[in-house]
């Protein structure tokens, strides 16, 4: 088992097409469906799997390009050390109200090194200056226990 790490910055706007972050469903629309669904279908086909945009599902991870994996490691410290890593670079962007006290990124990196620790996913996001959006994922690979049939995108 080992952990991959996920980072997405961008504007909170296209985040928050719900759409473009789900993997197509697994049946095409039938022959007769409504022409704007069968080509909302084919987009997200080809959209989904190349683009960075997170997934709703935190696992989904496993589906986008290997280059979107921002560090693989084998111990769950170091894959929250990487977390911890980039909450203290970002907390000075971070919406005022948001906690970014040391206590606070303690709490919540050694939270992040148990989950992950006994196979589980993290998935944290905030809002930053400016209408942007931080997206950060830890995803156990390897089997991932959410999502075993998915492969590691980095072998």
């Amino acid at each position: 088992m080992h952990h991959h790490g996920y980072l997405w910055v961008g504007p909170k706007q296209l985040f928050d097409e719900e759409a473009l972050r789900r993997p197509p469903h697994p049946q095409p629309p039938s022959s007769g469906s409504r022409p704007e669904l069968v080509r909302r279908y084919r987009d997200v086909v080809v959209a989904f799997p190349v683009s960075d945009l997170p997934p709703i599902e935190t696992a989904h991870w496993l589906m986008k390009p290997r280059t979107s994996v921002r560090g693989t490691w084998q111990e769950p410290q170091a894959a929250a050390g990487w977390l911890r890593e980039r909450l203290t670079e970002y907390a000075p962007r971070f919406t005022p109200g948001l906690p970014a006290d040391g206590t606070c990124l303690t709490t919540l990196v050694d939270s992040a090194a148990q989950r992950v620790g006994w196979g589980g996913d993290v998935s944290l996001g905030y809002y930053l200056e400016r209408p942007m959006f931080l997206s950060l994922a830890l995803v156990t690979c390897s089997p991932n226990r959410a999502a075993a049939d998915l492969a590691c995108p980095v072998t």
